[in-house]
């Protein structure tokens, strides 16, 4: 029986999670509103079905964890000197205005300078599990707004890690050694969060890769999920250990792995873990909301609410406008920022900081940042339309750096780059057309990496992969490993999540034309010499590239393998000749 019990708080969460999605669907609500109501239905302050304990608080440390894991992933170390401008100057902008506003406001109301400080800075940070969950709900991430929020998050999550310190040295005591700690504490944070930085670039280039090497060729797909996990976790664990945060560990173990070519693979076995675990992560804030208090101080809830947010929202847009971008994506930026972050609950539940402002105002905060958080979705979207309203009306160019178009998504991928897949790759990039190739054996991908194409590790057939790579945004997939059977399982997915993605597949007779055809493929018979050529003619044509342009293409690399042969035909003559 203490097993049942033991899994009843598990069971109930899933539960919750899969109702949360279910309800807010048809309100066109965001399912984090709906995991922080059922966290206030269920949690100690109401029904009490789910009792607070350093498992469910574990749960949801982990959530943020495996979230920071994955934006780790599509930041490498170019990433980050790209969005240099974001994280080192906007950034820390932006938490000085805050930071100042709200610790003035805490200074007004009687707080204690050295808390007002610690809260007006915890204030001025936003939560990451949130906007990267909003973010990811409208498509947004690649968009310069979400690009350059996340990169801003990503220094809000560093700074939180000397907030902590420096909290932590409050309550030990505010004499002058304790100043002198203080900033012992803040060089030693400093010096360690250098060191880990370094040491995780040096073990992705050095390590991370050859390990991920070693494990492709097992041909086993669940080495890869424990792999996942164990990088998410050692990593965490890793920084935890010297005194730094567990989300940087899991945003450095992520981005060890985001210059491989196995990062599509760890992503898509990760991403279930992630969506999981944030959603109880969401449920977990929401138990700590009272609902007695919600009834009891309504109006200074609402308040605190406004304050937080209209502070935010105009600050985040003054720094913005302050490096350059326009009136419109400032307000966009400044509305999707304007939340309060998880890591106030950290600051707010230390016993000298309750005691500092006083039980009431403690759960006044708790109860207006968390509400703020379920807020985000709408007046992200309102920001999104005033951004838009805004700029129909006006008349001015965008600033420079914001006008700079994002790396889109490649409109091919090519999936299995034997021979045939080489050629179309040849003809795509002949032609400057991106495209993204996968290959799922080791031996094939090793040598088309050895031969400079950019090949990503990983099989089409796991249905996971489809979203990781982003089919919804692609133009084609060709596929020269023709799998009929495997084929004719996925249809009725494809079709339906994907109705206009073109599927080219290399076959090698008339007979499989019509079988191919049936399942809405677009089959193409390899008649011509080098095989391949009918197919990367047909994959261009879908392109928009005219017809002289690919008839060139054709006799020039005919050509060109005639050449190659001729060579290589003397070359043996000669030796024999010997």
């Amino acid at each position: 029986m203490e097993d049942i019990h033991a899994l009843i708080p598990v069971i109930t969460l899933l539960l919750l999670g899969v109702l949360a999605i279910i309800l807010m669907r048809p309100l066109r609500l965001s399912p984090i509103v709906g995991y922080l109501i059922a966290g206030l239905a269920v949690g100690p302050h109401a029904l009490d079905l789910i009792p607070e304990s350093n498992t469910t608080h574990l749960l949801a440390e982990l959530g943020v964890v495996f979230l920071l894991f994955d934006i780790g992933l599509h930041f490498s170390l170019s990433n980050i000197w790209d969005a240099r401008r974001d994280i080192f100057i906007l950034g820390p902008l932006q938490i000085l205005l805050c930071g100042a506003a709200f610790a003035g406001i805490a200074l007004a109301l009687g707080v204690s300078p050295a808390y007002a400080g610690v809260i007006g800075g915890a204030l001025a940070l936003s939560s990451t599990a949130v906007v990267v969950q909003s973010l990811a709900e409208r498509g947004q991430q690649d968009c310069p707004v979400g690009r350059t929020g996340t990169a801003v998050l990503i220094f809000q999550d560093i700074c939180a890690i000397f907030l902590l310190v420096m909290a932590s040295s409050l309550e030990g005591g505010s004499s002058s050694s304790s100043h002198n700690a203080l900033t012992a504490e803040i060089l030693s944070a400093i010096a360690k969060s250098v060191v880990v930085f370094v040491a995780a670039a040096l073990l992705g280039r050095y390590a991370i890769r050859p390990l991920f090497g070693l494990l492709s060729k097992t041909r086993n797909e669940e080495v890869f999920t424990a792999m996942a996990l164990l990088v998410v976790l050692a990593t965490a664990a890793g920084t935890g250990a010297v005194g730094l945060s567990l989300t940087l560990g899991a945003f450095l173990g992520g981005m060890m792995i985001s210059e491989t070519p196995y990062r599509h693979v760890i992503q898509t076995e990760a991403k279930p873990f992630r969506n999981l675990l944030l959603a109880f992560f969401f449920i977990t804030v929401g138990m700590s909301l009272d609902w007695r208090i919600l009834l009891d101080q309504w109006a200074k809830i609402i308040l605190f609410i406004l304050i937080l947010m209209a502070v935010k929202v105009f600050l985040v847009a003054l720094a913005a406008r302050a490096c350059g971008w326009s009136l419109p994506g400032s307000l966009q930026l400044g509305s999707l920022l304007a939340q309060g972050s998880e890591f106030v609950f950290v600051i707010i539940a230390m016993p000298l900081a309750r005691e500092s402002l006083g039980e009431q105002a403690v759960g006044i905060v708790i109860t207006g940042v968390a509400a703020s958080l379920a807020l985000t979705p709408t007046l992200s979207n309102l920001g999104n339309r005033l951004g838009k309203y805004l700029w129909r009306r006006s008349s001015s160019k965008t600033p420079s750096h914001e006008s700079k178009p994002v790396t889109s998504t490649a409109p091919v991928v090519i999936f299995g780059m034997d021979e045939v897949g080489r050629l179309v790759a040849d003809a795509l990039e002949a032609q400057k057309i991106d495209y993204d190739a996968i290959e799922m054996d080791y031996d094939r991908f090793l040598k088309a990496s050895a031969d400079g194409y950019p090949v990503a590790f990983g099989d089409l057939a796991d249905i996971r992969m489809m979203e990781t790579f982003q089919y919804a945004e692609r133009a084609a997939i060709v596929i020269t490993i023709v799998r009929y059977e495997l084929s004719k399982a996925l249809k009725p997915v494809v079709s339906a999540r994907y109705p206009n993605l073109k599927r080219f597949v290399s076959v090698d007779g008339d007979s499989d034309l019509e079988r191919f055809k049936s399942l809405g493929m677009y089959p193409v018979v390899n008649r011509s010499i080098p095989r391949g050529l009918d197919l990367a003619a047909a994959v261009l044509h879908s392109q928009g590239v005219d017809d002289k342009k690919i008839k060139t293409w054709i006799e020039r690399r005919q050509q060109r393998d005639l050449d190659s042969h001729d060579i290589t035909s003397n070359n043996k003559g000669r030796s024999q000749a010997r």
